[in-house]
């Protein structure tokens, strides 16, 4: 029995005695006063053991029912299959093509790709385009979007060209909130921008890669790809910089939405090799790159 009880019953059981002790002065029979009954105190009930609180559910979701793909070429698939082409049959992303066997076929299987993939990436897109790209997206309420964006705003003529971070950062900002304004419970992968210095180091000495270079791809880290002077050097560590920094950028905005995923560097520090790569560009992945890249992003999506 609680204490204030037992406190209660005490009060009431001399309360009774006194009033009985009373009754004897007056002239009663105490004998026929009966004696009061003792009730023993109860203990107190065991206390019930503690519940486990269950964690939380995650909300990320393995198995999305559709995916949209914003971003540039190499979501499209520029150069894939034929000369300065896209081909977004295989694309990483949403592309049909088995033997690329794209994120969105692995996900939705061959029967629902057609109807619930929507690729809305293009060709030499900078992260500026983003946002308008993301309100596209939003349109189809996907269950997953991804995102491969910040190759072009590093690839300019010059690196003097080269996005500043912070515009980076912005337009990447307010594409993600864009999606968040009429397709909240979309799920986000966000691939990391390549490593475009080994994207170099890959092709310098291939005779092929060098003449297609000279044609002006990406001339911020690949003009005059065979000087190794100290200008050039500093020139192509300042890009691979710039592309360390815009990962950074994905990855901080990224974590900062419960339902964004960042692929952890996956991309930036793949190791490709020349069989990867475009025959035609020495730039693009190839249809076998794209299968990688596509490996890549599943398993990501697909941690539990």
């Amino acid at each position: 029995m609680p204490y204030g009880r037992r406190r209660f019953r005490t009060a009431v059981v001399g309360a009774v005695l006194a009033v009985a002790a009373l009754a004897g002065c007056a002239g009663g029979d105490p004998a026929a006063a009966p004696a009061p009954r003792r009730t023993p105190a109860q203990a107190p009930a065991p206390a019930s053991p503690p519940r486990p609180t269950p964690a939380p559910a995650s909300p990320w979701d393995v198995a999305p029912s559709s995916v949209a793909a914003v971003g540039d070429s190499i979501t499209r698939a520029f150069d894939a299959c034929s000369l300065l082409a896209d081909c977004p049959e295989a694309s990483w992303a949403t592309g049909t093509d088995p033997a690329v066997n794209s994120l969105a076929l692995r996900l939705l299987g061959a029967g629902r790709v057609a109807g619930n993939s929507w690729n809305l990436a293009r060709s030499g897109a900078r992260v500026a385009t983003l946002p308008e790209q993301m309100a596209r997206a939003a349109a189809e309420r996907p269950g997953l979007v991804t995102v491969m964006i910040g190759a072009n705003d590093a690839c300019r003529p010059t690196a003097a060209r080269m996005t500043p971070v912070e515009d980076f950062r912005h337009f990447f900002t307010t594409a993600l909130a864009r999606l968040r304004k009429d397709a909240p419970e979309a799920r986000v992968y966000v691939a990391s921008v390549p490593d475009l210095l080994r994207l170099w180091d890959t092709g310098r000495t291939s005779p092929l890669a060098l003449r297609v270079w000279e044609l002006g791809v990406c001339g911020s880290m690949l003009a005059d790809p065979r000087d190794l002077g100290p200008a050039a050097e500093e020139r192509r560590a300042a890009v691979r910089q710039r592309v360390v920094a815009y990962n950074e950028v994905l990855a901080e905005v990224c974590a900062a939405d419960e339902l964004c995923r960042y692929d952890g560097g996956a991309v930036f520090g793949f190791r490709f090799d020349g069989t990867l790569l475009s025959t035609w560009d020495w730039f693009h992945p190839s249809r076998d790159g794209q299968a990688r890249l596509a490996e890549l992003a599943y398993r990501r999506i697909t941690e539990k």
